[in-house]
């Protein structure tokens, strides 16, 4: 469990401070994580990855000479949002165009997609790379599905390698793909990881048993086995990896790296005991070990579990894999003197979004709406607990967090905004961009959504009509709908359809927009009650989807609450 922390839900940005506090000579704090404090050459390739926070040393471990150039770091196992990854890559930038790379989940891949559109608007050239080495998360024939975990280093160091020996975008992109396809990675789990402030792990795994197959967020495994020895485990680890080959490679006569992992509460001298093992079957099996590493090098909080990772090399590869790299927590060669980055050149927040004019009437409706956004943070205050609960019985248990970061966030922004003079549709939109900045992860992104379509639909001009909610609820929708899940699927949106379906019903036939409010709410609250029955087919949950028949979906509970807690 987690026992030094403040407030919860500043756990991450807390950490972030003391991390770049403690390793000034390589990283500097910029908006969103750490971008390199020493300068690079114009126009070489910027490598940004990322992540949740919690899974130290990825990834603002990662971040100097040789490997990263930035790192952007959401809430704890929550993606950073489109922001802050924005943010990051901007401040790492020099000309040469950014690599974006990071795990293969469904939050990173809406927040990094929006940011490399963003980038690419104000001219930035952009690639992106996703990690997909755990072999557990999908067959190998829809390997593209996979989830990244401890395999990302062997993506994210050969990158940073020939970015830093002045490869053009194109090349160190092909570079990292060619990594990604030729790296494998499968992990066990002893015991489940606590978040700052929960009483109980995410998953529990019995006295004496292990899970097979856990996510590097708190993911339960798909399998349970008794605890073998360490020679078992390591049996059980290298066969599984050498059932399962890149192509056109033989384990015979091929060289790899062996990455044995700490996912944060085994201790080094027993991975040691087990490498001892691993490193003799690899050899028996014909395999060339070239430079291995043993240790925590992605970490789930304080989970108890180790994985083994594989990466095939060719003759470019191991040459990557091999050069220089100095980082807080990853070092190879020698130090690199390089120039410090001026102290003048920081990267600051965002100024906050211009107002522009707005009627009298529209910002008396402000004011109610942040009213509103006042009582949504309270209402996800009073049930962040079992947000996370619920969450945490398929998923990573930070719902909670994540809804509270982005309800504050909005909360403060639409108060601040309607301070300027804002009218309810710019009052949204602030708002919805605050609550996307700051809660990260696909929540964020979703609820980001949703209310700038709330905003522009409503704008500045006059006081919204019922008609007018109607046709908003609707845009919002729509946006949430653009994002991939449908109803059935057991997330947000097998509330959020009903809803917008019976205001919609009610309007149309004449009730007044309390009365038709009401209604909807009480048909979004039994849709949310019904997703209990529903097996997930999106996000995290999607891998476990077994565990999660007989559960709430916890989007479309805090919908619920949501959407009771600013009825008119």
């Amino acid at each position: 469990m987690t026992r030094l922390f403040n407030d919860p839900a500043d756990f991450a940005d807390e950490s972030t401070d003391g991390f770049v506090a403690a390793n000034e000579r390589w990283v500097r704090k910029v908006h969103g994580g750490v971008a390199r404090s020493t300068t690079s050459p114009d126009g070489t390739v910027a490598l940004v990855i990322g992540g949740g926070s919690g899974h130290y040393p990825a990834f603002g471990g990662l971040v100097g000479h040789g490997l990263a150039a930035g790192a952007a770091m959401g809430n704890l196992f929550a993606s950073p949002s489109a922001q802050q990854v924005t943010s990051v890559a901007t401040a790492s930038e020099h000309g040469g165009g950014v690599l974006l790379s990071y795990g293969n989940y469904a939050g990173d891949v809406l927040n990094f997609d929006a940011a490399a559109r963003a980038l690419e608007a104000s001219g930035i050239s952009v690639r992106t790379v996703r990690v997909t080495d755990d072999v557990v998360s999908a067959p190998a024939d829809r390997a593209h599905e996979r989830r990244g975990i401890a395999g990302d280093l062997c993506v994210f160091k050969v990158a940073g390698a020939a970015a830093e020996r002045g490869d053009d975008l194109d090349t160190v992109t092909a570079i990292a793909e060619r990594a990604n396809d030729r790296t494998r990675s499968f992990g066990v789990a002893f015991s489940g990881c606590s978040l700052p402030g929960a009483e109980e792990p995410l998953f529990t795994v019995p006295e004496g048993r292990m899970a097979i197959g856990m996510g590097i967020h708190g993911e339960r495994g798909i399998d349970e086995t008794d605890v073998p020895t360490a020679d078992g485990l390591a049996a059980l680890l290298v066969d599984r990896l050498l059932d399962e080959l890149p192509a056109g490679v033989a384990a015979a006569g091929s060289r790899v790296v062996p990455i044995l992992n700490g996912l944060g509460s085994v201790k080094y001298e027993e991975l040691f005991v087990v490498y001892r093992s691993v490193q003799r079957r690899l050899v028996d099996a014909g395999v060339v070990i070239v430079e291995p590493e043993v240790g925590e090098l992605v970490t789930s909080f304080d989970m108890a579990g180790v994985s083994l990772t594989l990466f095939w090399l060719d003759t470019e590869l191991e040459e990557l894999w091999a050069a220089p790299a100095d980082t807080p927590a990853y070092r190879k060669g020698g130090a690199v003197p390089a120039e410090r980055v001026a102290p003048s050149v920081v990267a600051a927040d965002a100024a906050p979004d211009e107002v522009g004019p707005a009627s009298e009437d529209s910002r008396a409706v402000a004011v109610q709406v942040a009213a509103g956004f006042a009582a949504v943070r309270a209402v996800i205050d009073e049930h962040a607990d079992e947000l996370g609960r619920i969450d945490a019985v398929a998923g990573d248990g930070d719902h909670g967090i994540g809804m509270q970061r982005g309800s504050h966030a909005a909360a403060e922004a639409a108060s601040d905004a309607v301070e300027r003079g804002a009218g309810a549709g710019s009052v949204l939109r602030i708002a919805g961009d605050a609550w996307s900045d700051k809660a990260g992860g696909t929540s964020g992104a979703i609820w980001g959504a949703a209310l700038e379509a709330l905003g522009r639909v409503l704008g500045d001009d006059s006081r919204p009509t019922g008609a007018d909610v109607v046709e908003a609820v609707g845009a919002a929708t729509e946006a949430v709908l653009a994002f991939g899940a449908v109803p059935g699927d057991k997330t947000m949106v097998d509330a959020l359809v009903p809803f917008r379906e019976a205001l919609r019903s009610r309007v149309d036939g004449g009730a007044a927009l309390p009365d038709a409010w009401r209604a909807a709410v009480s048909a979004a609250q039994d849709a949310a009650q019904g997703t209990a029955e529903l097996v997930p087919r999106k996000g995290r949950a999607r891998t476990h989807a077994e565990h999660a028949v007989g559960t709430v979906d916890p989007g479309a509970v805090s919908f619920a609450l949501i959407v009771e807690a600013v009825a008119p």
